[in-house]
């Protein structure tokens, strides 16, 4: 072998990535989705904003159409865009695009476990059991409206401890809405300065943040390459390790505690089916999909909807009529009795600005994302097998051809004329088809019970001299930027 100097060395890199890049580029055939031509390396990585990623696909699908192509390295990801196309993909042909892409960082953190990012059987029976499981503790139950009713009061203690003065919110609303999943996950509650809620929390929103990092998009396309350098790819990996950590330990402890005859949480319910003695026991309720399985439903269970919640809270401070007019019915509908999850349906206005919150927070604006299960011919383009789609949850919640004011917070987008809620079809903040949100149902019980108590107690102001900022930070998910907040008792 002949000895190469470093800079010999990464010059070879250099070559070897550009030659495949160019592969790459050139093989996506003749009859693929359309879409801006591609570097070689870093694919259209240049062309996409870091700070709104939203407008860029935005404005690519004004010059290709609503289905488009585009490389980030040498991924290939086909982008959906509007909600006619969003909807014939995931409803018209859901099966064809009920897959997870195999990516190498999704291959490291979840191993095609658990029922975000897995697939075929293993991610039936998981999908299956947590809904049947979130049925059975949660959803539509009287006893987890409870317990969201007494998280309630907890955060009114301490929102009312500020006496009124600036704070930041963010952390005990995202303890207040990781209690009711945790009372599923383990039948228990954790106090807000818990350093274990704390610790789980951070790795949760650390991992949201690093998501969207450049490494991590790089590292998909270039594993060995990018594998050894420092950032947000490496950050992600050790914070699920963690995460893991933690959960194992857990659930061993509550392995010995099982009583079949007693279950009181999903944890006992995923353990007692290993016991069935099934094939299907067997196969796929191993201790490896319990622990991405917990992950999944926490992440998923605490982020989005106290995400939802602190827009909720902003976007009150900064149209301060709105709140007047949700305070107004509350005080009509409910007065000063407890909220309860029977007064939505008496409470059109209330149920039309949560609604128009969700819109217009667009908390997951690219969805997680889909991979085509077999070789499909959609809208005249031809996608094979295994093929990355974006379905664009943005542009069916800013679709002009559905609402009214896309661009603006505008409650009427969810009533009629008679000032009665309206459905409107285009409104898919927890996606569609197979892999929409098994959760949302149980999201949208605290979030109107939880919003509906904060603004009962509560009227909600700017600290003074702040301009309030309706940018959302930098992730996987939009949330506010950093802010304070003054809560006023009533």
């Amino acid at each position: 072998m002949f000895p190469m100097d470093p800079i010999s060395v990464l010059a070879s890199v250099v070559i070897i990535l550009f030659l495949a890049s160019i592969f790459n580029i050139y093989k996506r055939g003749t009859n693929f989705p359309p879409g801006p031509m591609p570097l070689p390396i870093i694919g259209n990585m240049h062309m996409i904003n870091t700070s709104k990623p939203q407008s860029s696909f935005m404005k690519m699908s004004q010059k290709y159409g609503p289905v488009f192509s585009v490389y980030l390295g040498t991924e290939r990801l086909v982008i959906l865009c509007g909600y006619d196309v969003v909807k014939d993909a995931l409803i018209n042909n859901a099966e064809e695009f009920s897959g997870r892409p195999l990516t190498q960082l999704g291959s490291k953190l979840w191993d095609d476990h658990g029922v975000l990012f897995s697939n075929g059987d293993s991610w039936k029976a998981m999908r299956r059991f947590t809904l049947s499981t979130l049925r059975d503790f949660g959803m539509g139950k009287k006893s987890i409206e409870d317990k969201i009713m007494e998280e309630c009061e907890c955060l009114i203690e301490i929102f009312r401890s500020h006496g009124g003065k600036p704070f930041n919110n963010q952390t005990v609303i995202n303890a207040a809405v990781a209690n009711i999943i945790v009372s599923i996950l383990l039948d228990h509650r954790y106090e807000y300065d818990d350093p274990t809620i704390l610790k789980l929390m951070n790795l949760v929103n650390e991992n949201m943040k690093n998501m969207e990092s450049g490494m991590v998009r790089l590292y998909n396309s270039y594993p060995l390459l990018i594998g050894c350098l420092p950032g947000g790819h490496r950050k992600l990996v050790e914070n699920h390790k963690e995460m893991q950590k933690f959960i194992r330990e857990t659930f061993t402890t509550k392995k010995k505690e099982l009583d079949i005859n007693d279950q009181r949480n999903l944890i006992d319910a995923f353990l007692a089916k290993q016991q069935e003695g099934k094939q299907e026991s067997t196969l796929y309720y191993n201790y490896k999909n319990l622990g991405k399985l917990v992950s999944n439903l926490f992440t998923a269970g605490m982020e989005t909807t106290s995400t939802t919640l602190q827009w909720g809270l902003l976007l009150m401070m900064k149209y301060p009529e709105i709140q007047k007019k949700v305070q107004r019915e509350i005080e009509n509908v409910i007065g000063s009795a407890q909220a309860q999850a029977e007064h939505r349906k008496e409470m059109p206005y209330t149920d039309a600005v949560i609604h128009e919150i969700q819109r217009f927070g667009d908390i997951v604006p690219g969805s997680l994302p889909h991979a085509t299960t077999k070789d499909i011919t959609f809208r005249g383009y031809f996608l094979p097998k295994g093929t990355t789609v974006i379905p664009f949850l943005h542009s069916a919640l800013r679709d002009r051809a559905y609402f009214e004011k896309p661009e603006e917070f505008y409650p009427g987008h969810f009533l009629d004329s008679n000032g009665k809620f309206k459905r409107n079809e285009a409104f898919v903040p927890f996606s569609l088809g197979k892999r929409s949100c098994a959760g949302e149902n149980l999201a949208k019980m605290e979030l109107f019970l939880f919003f509906t108590t904060l603004l009962q107690n509560f009227t909600f102001r700017a600290p003074p001299g702040a301009k309030l900022d309706l940018a959302p930070g930098l992730g996987f998910t939009n949330s506010p930027l950093p802010h304070e907040i003054c809560a006023i008792s009533r």
